[in-house]
């Protein structure tokens, strides 16, 4: 691959970037120049010496892709957070096999260096007592998603209540990190090593007892709270979900999302609508936040640029001024009903829908798309984005180099490269 390099201009953060290497002793990078990408480090194989695992298929112990967040006070170091783990789609209805049932997800710490990342720490999520996290499924009513769970010997792998399937990220103004699911879905709240203060949801089942609004509890399975970000001022986190719910059931041709707002400091929730471009997409991977009501969204498909399908990844920038807030007061659990029929937000569909019932979804316009702005990208899931000054920079889910074939594991190869998928983050300056 050949991109030529993008030099930017950081704006507004040299001066504190001076003054954070300076307080470290670190040499000064150059905040002039980012590659037009960078290889993010796999850390050896997750399989080594398991013979149930086809021996031509390697497990990279990499990952790192589900989200990406700049430290806030070094413009050359990111944060970046692997999902459940190395996992793939069983022979059985609706089961996983893990190839590492043990694996905790993680958030890696990098460091670019002249145009490469450098590990400087790996940070494992753990539970409040300081117990290594799990990315195995939940117990019903915890945020169950019904899947069977196997080990590469086809045991029967036990469920989770702390099982995290990691995909979103914000880092915190003091260095804690909060983290979103798929499963419940959760937010945790994690200290700066990795261990839970807070975990809520929307069964009051976690650490410190808050809840999530009841609704969100019929997300559908595996299309949680894909995305999530704080604002600047560091007081709210923002979160959105993958797909449309399942509320009360599967909505066919709904293209609506929810947005949710949450007080970190008195747990008031609002909630809000983003629209997909279309029911072929996959949905929404990431949201950052650029101030307390204008955010970036990435909608994508799930197909490698080459194939000639959808070929949508797509960055949005959206701003909540003048949306509706769908809230429920009752906190039911099908959330705020519309109507003379008494309709959920989902089974509204579409604009047309939301305008009958006097809803207006959040203001939404292309700010950059990958497959053109990028036209050598070969990566089906681009799933993290963060923003440093006008650089954007996005992270790919490589799947851990693996993929789902006829219920056993293979390797995930690039069409356009013949390579196995690494993780890669890419630096495109924004308008």
């Amino acid at each position: 691959m050949k991109l030529r390099f993008l030099h930017v201009l950081l704006a507004g953060g040299m001066g504190s970037l001076l003054y954070a290497c300076m307080a470290d002793h670190r040499p000064i990078p150059d905040p002039l120049n980012y590659p037009a990408f960078a290889e993010v480090p796999v850390l050896g194989k997750l399989n080594g010496g398991v013979t149930s695992l086809q021996s031509a298929v390697e497990v990279n112990n990499g990952g790192f892709g589900s989200a990406i967040a700049v430290d806030p006070k070094h413009a050359d170091v990111f944060f970046l957070l692997t999902d459940r783990g190395p996992n793939v789609d069983g022979s059985v209805t609706n089961s996983k096999i893990f190839a590492k049932a043990d694996f905790s997800p993680q958030i890696g710490r990098f460091r670019l260096v002249d145009g490469k990342f450098q590990l400087e720490q790996l940070i494992e999520l753990r539970d409040e007592t300081g117990k290594k996290l799990t990315g195995l499924p939940n117990p019903a009513g915890q945020g169950g998603t019904g899947e069977l769970a196997f080990d590469l010997q086809n045991n029967t792998l036990p469920l989770d209540p702390n099982g995290l399937d990691s995909e979103g990220l914000a880092v915190a103004p003091d260095g804690s990190f909060w983290v979103s699911d798929e499963y419940g879905p959760h937010i945790v709240h994690f200290d700066k090593d990795g261990k839970t203060l807070e975990r809520i949801n929307p069964f009051g089942s976690g650490v410190g007892g808050r809840r999530l609004p009841k609704v969100f509890a019929t997300r559908r399975a595996n299309r949680g709270m894909e995305g999530l970000t704080i604002t600047p001022d560091g007081t709210t986190l923002v979160g959105i979900m993958q797909s449309p719910m399942e509320n009360p059931s599967r909505v066919s041709g709904s293209l609506v999302l929810r947005i949710l707002t949450f007080n970190i400091a008195t747990g008031v929730t609002r909630q809000f609508v983003y629209l997909m471009e279309s029911t072929s997409v996959q949905g929404v991977s990431e949201i950052l936040a650029e101030s307390s009501t204008s955010f970036l969204v990435l909608e994508r498909d799930d197909a490698f640029p080459e194939s000639g399908k959808n070929r949508i990844k797509k960055i949005y920038r959206i701003d909540l001024n003048g949306a509706t807030d769908v809230s429920d007061p009752a906190d039911g659990m099908n959330g705020k009903l519309y109507g003379p029929s008494g309709q959920t937000v989902e089974q509204l569909k579409d604009l047309a829908g939301l305008t009958a019932a006097g809803i207006v979804p959040v203001k939404k316009d292309l700010a950059f798309d990958i497959v053109a702005g990028i036209p050598t990208y070969p990566h089906d899931k681009p799933e993290g984005i963060t923003l440093v000054g006008q650089t954007l920079a996005i992270a790919n889910d490589d799947d851990f180099g693996v993929a789902s074939v006829n219920g056993a594991f293979a390797q995930k190869i690039l069409p356009a490269t013949g390579q196995t998928d690494k993780n890669f983050v890419y630096f495109v300056k924004l308008k």
